[in-house]
């Protein structure tokens, strides 16, 4: 049999088919990164290109109402871009923040969990109550706090330019305890069992034993904190940039976009606002709607560790 034909025999695939929330969510999830990454070639304009860009048309509402033109579909910001396209590609940055800052909370999360549950005595309790004192502040202050550090180290300008990879820095290490903490007590319930002993009898190292043997076993809750925490990160960054803390109005995110509208919105440019806020809510639904289905669908009981 193969891979294909045991993944379309699998429970997997057939409790997936038969959730319709679940389908509706990955279908509504792939069209989203559709138009985020096809950004480039799609969509009706260019927010990067000035030349595009004319300051007359700012604040044009969407092209139902009156005083809309029709090559502006969702209207324009107050610098005169399409949001269509600003929304478009500003919800691949987002995105794209999300996903690096996952990866980046895995990497330290798992290994810090690993070695935590695996090696157990002062060094457990020490990563452990290094995780309960960063747990001990919320998410968001960690984020503000670190990302201040770094616009008044760099200077507004140089943030700009580097705003993508110091925002995954900032949420990636401000989230890595929930994948430690849950990786360390899978670890726990691992180590003891048969195969990891035989493996330390025939003398495998430390490491290869928490690698090749014992972080397979974890892989599942791993995996379904991973899709919420994808969530958590995309949420983080359109606080942060709301904020002022994160991405540049420059350079659109969906954050930035909320924030660039705010202000407008009660002198009657909602549109600014609402529709980037409407997309953002969307993304992160569908991700968590898809996180609570790999939650139930996955080892319960391993998750919630």
């Amino acid at each position: 049999m193969t891979r294909w034909q045991a993944f379309k025999d699998s429970y997997f695939l057939y409790s997936f088919k038969r959730d319709k929330v679940a389908v509706t969510s990955f279908v509504i999830f792939l069209l989203l990164l559709v138009m985020a990454f096809s950004a480039p070639w799609t969509a009706p304009h260019n927010p990067y290109d000035t030349a595009t860009i004319d300051i007359m048309d700012s604040n044009l509402p969407p092209a139902w109402m009156d005083e809309g033109e029709t090559r502006f579909v969702l209207g324009t910001d107050i610098q005169g871009r399409d949001l269509l396209s600003t929304m478009m590609y500003g919800m691949r940055v987002s995105i794209l923040i999300g996903l690096g800052a996952v990866i980046l909370q895995a990497v330290l999360g798992i290994f810090i969990g690993l070695v935590a549950g695996y090696a157990g005595g002062r060094v457990d309790a020490f990563l452990m109550r290094l995780a309960d004192v960063q747990l001990s502040f919320s998410t968001l202050m960690v984020a503000i706090f670190i990302s201040a550090i770094f616009q008044t180290a760099f200077g507004a300008g140089r943030y700009e330019q580097m705003a993508v990879p110091i925002l995954i820095l900032v949420i990636g290490l401000a989230e890595w305890p929930q994948y430690a903490r849950t990786v360390r007590a899978s670890v726990l319930g691992e180590k003891g069992k048969e195969y990891v002993e035989a493996a330390r009898v025939i003398g495998l190292p430390s490491m290869r034993i928490m690698f090749r043997h014992i972080l397979p076993n974890t892989l599942s809750p791993v995996l379904v904190i991973s899709t919420v925490q994808v969530a958590n990160a995309v949420m983080s960054e359109a606080a942060l940039s709301f904020l002022g803390l994160g991405m540049p109005v420059t350079r659109p995110s969906l954050g930035s976009l909320i924030n660039s509208g705010f202000e407008y919105i009660f002198s009657g440019s909602w549109w600014i606002t609402l529709f980037p806020g409407f997309l953002l809510v969307l993304l992160v639904l569908v991700i968590n709607l898809l996180g609570d289905w790999l939650r139930d669908v996955l080892n319960p009981k391993l998750y919630k560790g």
